[in-house]
């Protein structure tokens, strides 16, 4: 469900008042949170286009906008309610201001420099391809105001084609799931479509090209916006109707079936590093293993695990009740030394529809509910769903399914070391090729490819 991974977006252009000073160039300077030094990069190109990067927690392309005024230069993220306020040095080499995000502020000094090039990532597809892409966009019936946009790639022909709708995992993110430069679900419409299945995949709403508030929805509402998909597929004669199917990644793979069992006719799902268990226990488990990762005493791990159950049980016994999730977790986090603002922001987070219900949702009942053919993939090293706690109650409750642990490969599929999410910016791989055929070749046997 990347409930820790990094919060992505694309980036959105602004054009720069008429006459401001330049600030094109890459922006960075260092915050202290919780005794952490955390560099922050805002990207300015000389368009406009602005971007957030926070490199030590492995975030890269968080969609900001830019504006000067005088000397006064502000960097709005939207995504993460984050704003920062400096002044420019007289020599434009500098800004000196504030970071706020969340009730806290923390002053920042930042240094102009370049605009680093991005990572080596050869599986993003190139032009030209082997297959026609469309750009479209639907509505969502069920939430007034949602409009999706994507991208739809058909094989070459005339149909109808079977089709796979991609399901992105936590956090907004674009079409492309677009994570540390890596395009996974470029990748996977890539394979897909060369092998004959049509792929559509869409910004989250309130992303990119796709309208509505993300903030204020959860996974139920998402499962909405896949049955929008679902239905604008169908009613269209180079689609078969009869063979769509969904294909969903770590929180993904709980809306997909969920999408299912509220009505959304589909032949077929297959999950990628999806949760089986109620969101509060995967946090946790979650949490634990990436402590080991990082080298902590296991003590020390055992004595976090006690307060982060204490969390999740807080935000489960006042799910309906918003205030009152703040008020214990922040009250739970004070408890064990952590600074007030900091408690009081993760008290808002927590407190978050999205966040509530998450913690409390049981995949399970969907899980169970939905009877077409399925396939799970997992990766072995994955830290953050972990198939341990993840493959054993699929298998109990839906033994017909085919669950695939693939040996080595984290919570993106990526061939890795650890797993950790401090992994995932180094590997120049973004899908495995075994990830790759797995998936591809069961979709194509289910469609009779």
């Amino acid at each position: 469900m990347t409930i820790l991974s990094p919060i992505l977006a694309v980036a959105v252009a602004v054009a720069p008042a008429q006459a401001a000073p330049d600030i094109s160039g890459a922006w960075e300077g260092r915050i202290t949170v919780g005794g952490q030094s955390i560099r922050i990069v805002f990207n300015v190109a000389a368009d406009g286009t602005t971007t957030m990067d926070s490199p030590d927690q492995g975030a890269r392309g968080i969609a900001a906008t830019s504006a000067v005024e005088g000397r006064t230069v502000r960097f709005i993220v939207p995504v993460i309610g984050g704003r920062f306020e400096g002044q420019l040095s007289e020599d434009r080499r500098s800004l000196t201001g504030a970071l706020a995000q969340g009730g806290m502020t923390a002053p920042l000094v930042m240094e102009r420099g370049e605009i680093a090039a991005g990572p080596v990532r050869p599986q993003t597809p190139q032009p030209p391809f082997a297959y026609r892409s469309e750009e479209v966009a639907f509505d969502n019936p069920a939430a007034p105001g949602v409009r999706l946009a994507g991208t739809l790639t058909l094989p070459q022909g005339e149909g109808p084609f079977p089709v796979a709708v991609l399901i992105t995992g936590s956090g907004p993110q674009d079409r492309d799931e677009t994570i540390l430069d890596h395009k996974p679900f470029a990748v996977w419409a890539d394979a897909l479509t060369k092998r004959g299945v049509a792929v559509l995949r869409y910004d989250d709403r309130g992303v990119a090209g796709s309208t509505g508030s993300f903030a204020a929805a959860t996974s139920a509402d998402f499962a909405t916006d896949v049955r929008a998909a679902v239905d604008y597929l169908a009613s269209r004669p180079d689609i078969d109707r009869s063979r769509i199917g969904l294909i969903g990644h770590s929180e993904g793979g709980i809306v997909a079936p969920l999408a299912a069992q509220e009505g959304a006719p589909v032949a077929w799902i297959v999950t990628l590093a999806g949760p089986t268990v109620p969101g509060g226990a995967v946090v946790e488990e979650q949490v634990r293993l990436m402590g080991l990762a990082s080298g902590l005493p296991a003590e020390q791990v055992a004595a976090g695990g006690v307060v982060q159950a204490a969390l999740m049980r807080a935000v489960a016994d006042n799910a309906e009740d918003p205030a009152a999730v703040a008020r214990e977790v922040e009250a739970i986090l004070v408890g064990v030394g952590q600074p007030q603002r900091q408690a009081a922001a993760a008290g808002a987070q927590m407190s978050t529809a999205w966040y509530r219900w998450l913690v409390v949702h049981n995949p399970a009942d969907s899980l169970r509910a939905v009877r077409v053919p399925m396939l799970a993939v997992y990766g072995s090293k994955d830290l953050q769903v972990s198939p341990d706690q993840n493959v054993p109650p699929l298998r109990t409750f839906r033994p017909e399914a085919e669950i695939v642990i693939l040996p080595g490969l984290n919570h993106l599929l990526q061939p890795a070391q650890t797993g950790s999410v401090q992994e995932y910016a180094a590997i120049e791989t973004t899908l495995a090729p075994e990830a790759i055929s797995t998936v591809v070749d069961w979709v194509a046997a289910k469609n009779g490819l």
